[in-house]
């Protein structure tokens, strides 16, 4: 079932990928197998890299649709009243009665650094199927971005690429991000997919982990080999390198204060695509993107630097 905005709202942007709660505790540097352990913070919120991007961009001015799957639970509930106050439009967000939606608790250590624990939920369920793209398109959608491809189990069937191909053939700017996960193990899912990619973003471990290069450089460009027009390596403090036809450079960052790096990438990427929408070019687009990266890394949670920053 498609459930949220009136029929006609353009939209600039549409964002699919995983959408999850958040419970984020803050400092926790060991777990004993049976004492209870005490935590400073805590943080409920929505989090996953679809729903932090789609938040992201609204909060930048872009008019963002969200694909995603949720439960038809209380934690479902609470993500939706987020989504509704920053003005995202759910319309392809579908409940699904039997699932809960996904959950990720995160313990961050005394490094800034957190660790999570994560069921994937109604995530498991979301397809390729999901992007309406002649329908988007006839809503003004310029840009499609992916996020979260390795912990979307839906994806890896071998559809995404024809989908894709389509929306080149509409026009659509298309990015894909990947997080994290043992199905980085075995690739091959993305290698078909890149050719159709305007931009890969991906961080310094996971592009070490797709390329088996140590450095950012080499792993880019091997990474670039695959087809996608450009590549850009998050590389946290240091900003990114970025790897395309016109460009191949380190981008430098901000640096600043860190108190959790939760959500930073995925700050980097809504930046990344607000500032390509507006006009600039991929390495002005990256040096915008440092900044919401590294507001983000100055406040718990993934998406509390957008929330400060609306609420200024």
């Amino acid at each position: 079932m498609i459930e949220g905005s009136p029929t006609f709202i353009p939209m600039d942007a549409v964002v699919f990928g995983n959408a999850t709660l958040d419970i984020l505790c803050r400092t926790v540097d060991e777990v004993p197998r049976y004492d209870s352990i005490a935590f400073d913070q805590v943080i409920v919120a929505p989090g996953g890299c679809g729903s932090n991007v789609a938040i992201g961009l609204q909060s930048c001015g872009v008019q963002t649709a969200l694909v995603a799957c949720v439960g038809d639970d209380d934690a479902a509930m609470l993500a939706r009243r987020y989504w509704e106050r920053i003005g995202i439009d759910t319309r392809y967000v579908r409940a699904v009665p039997d699932r809960p939606t996904g959950t990720s608790v995160g313990l961050i250590d005394s490094f800034s650094q957190p660790r999570f624990i994560h069921t994937s939920g109604a995530n498991a369920l979301l397809t390729a199927a999901a992007l309406s793209l002649d329908e988007m398109a006839g809503l003004g959608t310029r840009t499609i971005h992916i996020g979260g491809f390795f912990v979307l189990p839906g994806l890896l069937d071998g559809r995404l690429p024809g989908v894709l191909s389509h929306a080149r053939e509409l026009g659509m700017y298309i990015s894909l991000d990947v997080v994290r996960s043992p199905r980085m193990n075995d690739p091959s899912p993305l290698w078909p997919c890149m050719p159709f990619l305007d931009v890969f973003l991906c961080n310094d471990e996971e592009a070490r982990r797709l390329s088996g290069k140590d450095e950012p450089d080499w792993a880019a460009r091997a990474l670039n080999s695959h087809g996608s027009k450009s590549v850009i390596v998050k590389l946290g403090a240091l900003g990114c390198w970025l790897e395309s036809a016109d460009c191949s450079a380190r981008i430098p960052g901000e640096q600043v204060d860190v108190i959790d790096t939760t959500g930073a990438g995925d700050a980097f990427a809504a930046g990344l695509i607000a500032a390509l929408l507006h006009g600039d070019n991929l390495p002005a687009a990256c040096r915008a993107a440092n900044s919401p990266g590294a507001r983000m890394v100055g406040a718990m949670g993934a998406i509390s630097g957008w929330l400060a920053q609306a609420s200024s």
